[in-house]
């Protein structure tokens, strides 16, 4: 899978949940939404591009989150 697309659609997703009031909620619930609706491929290759080149064109929230959470997503 393209990670440019990957990331696109991790600040896409990253977007709606941002705008919730409890920004803990939201970085939970976002880490949540990738669990359970990307396939375990696609949260691999999200964290190992996180680690190789530190989340680049992510939004920081979306970093953020993913960060917090990692575990949720391996």
């Amino acid at each position: 899978m393209n990670v440019e697309h990957l990331v696109k659609m991790a600040n896409q997703i990253g977007s709606f949940f941002e705008s919730m009031p409890d920004h803990q909620q939201a970085m939970t619930d976002l880490t949540s939404h990738l669990t359970r609706n990307w396939e375990p491929r696609m949260r691999r290759e999200l964290l190992a591009y996180i680690e190789e080149r530190g989340g680049a064109g992510l939004k920081p929230f979306v970093l953020e989150a993913i960060q917090r959470h990692p575990g949720e997503l391996q």
